[in-house]
């Protein structure tokens, strides 16, 4: 009766183990979580088209020669005297706009620039008479312009790039509404935080440039009224000056938005 009884005891709990473990089968899995995923921050790169705005501070230093008025430009061919052109060293707000492409080679990066400028500088200077002994009549100097509204360049560039810092010289063409030179100058540029201003594509910078326009020589020009003792005012034509040259220099920071990936 006893080992019936043990018998019976050994069953049900061999039964009830078996159903525990079928029923621990069944019951659902709870999932790992997912592994986390690490994404790598984005490389920037200098190379692609970018386009932006800049303003700055320009100012001049002419070099204007003095003009001997003498022979066929005075009336009665008689020497008149001296017109002497004061230092022009004006100086006023310039900005406008640029576009251009930059390419990345390593850390090199070369590329070209346009730019268009408004320059908000004197726009002429006064010249001063010296009459020449035994002078007669007055003379009076005209107006001289001495500066452009407006200027643009269109350059190379050529630089070294430390990750999302630029280090670059430039130099090229310049051209206003009047004459044509040459620039030449450099600048850094910066890219700024991913984000930022809502893209991840925009850089700023600080540039200088050094410009020079060639003066036409117009013996052409008028450059002053001849009031005789006797007889009506007429005008004088003549160089208003020899070999000139305008000096012109900018400094400014640009803002771009760069088209294309970070």
């Amino acid at each position: 009766m006893r080992k019936l009884f043990l018998s019976l005891l050994a069953s049900s709990a061999i039964s009830t183990l078996a159903f525990s473990a079928a029923s621990a089968a069944d019951l659902p899995v709870r999932a790992a979580p997912p592994a986390p995923v690490f994404a790598a921050p984005p490389i920037f790169t200098w190379t692609g088209f970018y386009a932006g705005v800049n303003a700055g501070w320009g100012w001049r230093d002419n070099d204007r020669e003095s003009v001997i008025l003498t022979g066929p430009g005075i009336p009665g061919g008689l020497e008149g005297g001296t017109l002497l052109f004061g230092n022009s060293d004006d100086g006023g707000f310039v900005g406008g706009g640029q576009i251009g492409y930059n390419y990345q080679i390593g850390s090199f990066v070369i590329g070209a620039e346009a730019d268009i400028q408004w320059a908000d500088t004197d726009d002429g200077e006064n010249a001063v008479f010296v009459p020449a002994p035994g002078f007669t009549g007055t003379f009076v100097p005209g107006r001289f312009e001495n500066s452009q509204d407006w200027f643009g360049t269109v350059r190379a560039r050529a630089g070294v790039a430390f990750g999302q810092a630029l280090i670059y010289a430039t130099g090229g063409f310049a051209y206003s509404d009047d004459n044509t030179g040459w620039t030449a100058g450099g600048g850094v540029e910066w890219a700024l935080p991913v984000n930022l201003f809502g893209s991840s594509a925009v850089t700023f910078g600080v540039e200088a440039l050094y410009l020079s326009f060639d003066e036409d020589d117009d013996n052409n020009r008028s450059i002053g009224t001849f009031d005789p003792v006797v007889g009506p005012p007429v005008q004088v034509f003549g160089p208003a000056g020899g070999d000139d040259s305008a000096d012109f220099w900018v400094a400014r920071a640009k803002l771009n938005f760069k088209f294309g990936t970070y």
